[in-house]
């Protein structure tokens, strides 16, 4: 054999050696890399606490990148907090209140669901009409769950939150007043304490309104009971025992005292 050949021969043979090596190499690096991701799944299934570390671990890395993705943190469950309810699902009398609410009051009729199913419990509990609770909301925040009066009337009632503070003491304080509910519940205490006070529906609105020590109300209660007319005719109800014009004369001046004490809403 020549010395060329010999050369060739040799390279040939050190070409071999290599690949052989590198592919004994590799097969054993994905052997032992299949061992490596056999004990760990035996490990994660055995210990329960390493499982949970670890879809924690997966679970931040994931929203990381969501939110370096979309700009800001993704919260999936946030319907479940939002304050709505498809009017659809609601008896045939709630959904048509809910959706003329909606529609006059330009309020979209998803969280208006929630409203009036809200006040339709807390009438059933309170004996109060409904129709009546959802008429005063109108008349006071046009269904504003945010608003505030110059004096200092919060929330969808417009309750007078630093003279009812109290009755906040059971939603985790003073600042109940902007949750809806809390503030519904809150409001239709105080009407059911004017009312008692003065002895009747139009009395106690005035009570509500803060008028009971003034020559008149304003026109408040006339304009309560006169949304609270249609309400009951639009969720089909008897309307005969509602009066949708009044005298806006108030009841007989009472203390002052007791005027602060009850003082609710202050009429928008």
């Amino acid at each position: 054999m020549t010395a060329s050949g010999k050369v060739i021969t040799g390279v040939r043979t050190f070409a071999a050696d290599v690949i052989n090596g590198f592919l004994e190499i590799t097969h054993n690096g994905f052997a032992l890399l299949g061992l490596a991701v056999a004990f760990a799944a035996i490990t994660l299934t055995a210990r329960a606490d390493l499982r949970q570390a670890g879809e924690e671990q997966l679970r931040g890395w994931l929203h990381a990148r969501q939110v370096e993705a979309v700009g800001f943190p993704l919260e999936p469950s946030a319907s479940e907090r939002a304050m709505a309810i498809n009017p659809k699902e609601l008896p045939r009398e709630q959904a048509a209140v809910a959706y003329w609410l909606s529609k006059k009051y330009r309020v979209a009729p998803e969280p208006l669901a929630a409203l009036v199913t809200e006040a339709y419990e807390v009438g059933k509990r309170t004996k109060l009409d409904p129709t009546l609770i959802l008429a005063i909301i109108a008349i006071e925040s046009s269904f504003n769950p945010f608003a505030q009066s110059s004096v200092g009337a919060q929330g969808l009632m417009q309750v007078m939150t630093s003279v009812h503070t109290d009755k906040y003491e059971g939603f985790g304080g003073q600042l109940a007043a902007f949750d809806p509910v809390a503030n519904l519940r809150v409001g239709v205490k105080v009407l059911q304490e004017c009312i008692a006070r003065a002895g009747s529906l139009e009395g106690g609105l005035r009570y509500y309104v803060g008028a009971a020590n003034l020559p008149d109300d304003g026109g408040y209660a006339a304009k309560v009971l006169a949304e609270h007319f249609r309400l009951r005719q639009v969720a089909g109800r008897p309307a005969a025992d509602v009066k949708p014009n009044l005298s806006t004369k108030a009841p007989a001046a009472q203390p002052a005292a007791e005027k602060v004490a009850l003082l609710g809403g202050t009429g928008g």
